[in-house]
């Protein structure tokens, strides 16, 4: 019998025995197969970065056709939900109470304005204390108020008289649809958790159970210990992949303009550095509970915070941007949000890939480094 097939022979039986541990070991499925489902389940349906359903207090203080057409633009609106208050005082208090979210006063003079082409006194309040709704608000109360505007101009039979004219054009989420944005990114968390939380305790399980000893005296060689226990982790992690994209594209309605092959080689590469990240824990820990926790800390927090998963990473300070770049996460997330709602921008792509390939060889090189000491 050759080397070549004692070789081969070896890490067949190392892929085996990995595998039947999976197997038996119900946590390991089900956080490959059953999380993804139920993390997508609630980022896509409980988790939304939308403003909808706004309590919209309204006050009118000298009703009339113009003001009923006006507020009738904000009831049709399906960001809103006016409440009608009689007095800019009521609707105040109901805006401290957390009984609306934001206010739209038209004085009594705003249809003399109005008519007479001069500047129309619409007051505007909006509860400040979620500072993203209240962004959002704001510009949806300005969107409503210049489309009723124009109607308004168009039925007076004269031109609006603003000095530029907007038209917005969105990009590739025309919608603006925050499912769009936080799906694909949740395929890198997911990613994460399988690839590093699970690869994080096999070494460490080798260990605690006393089976390492067995494996040092072996003819079995460091690089075919590692090849066995990542080979099956790595097919366990693409099947959670291909069961996250199938979720996000079937479920969510998520378009996928990119292309799927280069979809599943970027996801690969990934893989490779998530398994790297938690193998190099694991042979740093020799306790199962110990690596887990590290690998929560170093490798899922991280890459749910720092990624640009939810938290935009221009918005964030210098330093912390700065520590993002570490975060193998980061480019997976861009390569997703590219492949997934722009397509194959391969500028994009290529320079995230490189990223990832660097870290998976330095996470590997530390691997190959620290296993030898501890295994030979």
């Amino acid at each position: 019998m050759n080397r070549s097939l004692r070789k081969r022979m070896r890490l067949k039986g190392l892929i085996r025995k990995e595998s039947l541990q999976i197997l038996r070991d119900p946590s390991s499925i089900a956080i490959a197969f059953i999380m993804p489902v139920i993390l997508l389940l609630l980022f896509g349906y409980g988790v939304s970065l939308d403003a909808k359903h706004i309590r919209l207090a309204t006050v009118v203080e000298q009703p009339d056709t113009n003001t009923a057409g006006l507020i009738g633009a904000f009831q049709h609106s399906e960001y809103f939900i006016p409440v009608l208050y009689h007095t800019v005082q009521d609707a105040e208090i109901a805006l401290m109470e957390h009984k609306v979210d934001g206010i739209v006063w038209l004085r009594n003079d705003f249809s003399d304005r109005l008519l007479s082409r001069k500047t129309a006194p619409i007051g505007v309040y909006v509860n400040g204390v979620n500072a993203n709704q209240a962004r959002i608000s704001v510009g949806y109360i300005q969107g409503v108020w210049q489309t009723w505007l124009s109607s308004f101009s168009r039925d007076q039979g004269h031109d609006l008289k603003t000095p530029v004219m907007i038209e917005p054009r969105i990009w590739f989420n025309a919608a603006v649809n925050s499912r769009y944005f936080l799906v694909p990114g949740l395929i890198a968390v997911i990613m994460t958790l399988i690839g590093a939380l699970l690869t994080s305790m096999v070494v460490a399980r080798e260990w605690e159970r006393g089976t390492m000893e067995a494996l040092m005296v072996t003819p079995i060689r460091i690089s075919e210990i590692l090849l066995g226990k990542l080979i099956p982790y790595f097919i366990l992690g693409m099947g959670g992949m291909f069961l996250s994209v199938a979720m996000a594209v079937w479920l969510f309605d998520v378009p996928l303009r990119g292309s799927f092959l280069a979809l599943t080689a970027a996801s690969a590469l990934f893989m490779m550095v998530a398994l790297g990240m938690g193998l190099l824990i694991s042979t740093v820990a020799k306790n199962q509970f110990v690596a887990g926790q590290i690998a929560i800390i170093t490798t899922f927090l991280p890459a749910f915070i720092l990624s640009g998963f939810i938290f935009q990473i221009s918005a964030m300070p210098e330093p912390i941007q700065f520590i993002t770049h570490i975060i193998p996460a980061r480019y997976f997330v861009a390569i997703l949000q590219t492949i997934f709602l722009a397509g194959d921008i391969w500028p994009i792509i290529l320079s995230n890939c490189a990223a990832l390939l660097i870290m998976m060889f330095v996470f590997f090189g530390i691997i190959k480094k620290k296993a030898h000491k501890r295994l030979i």
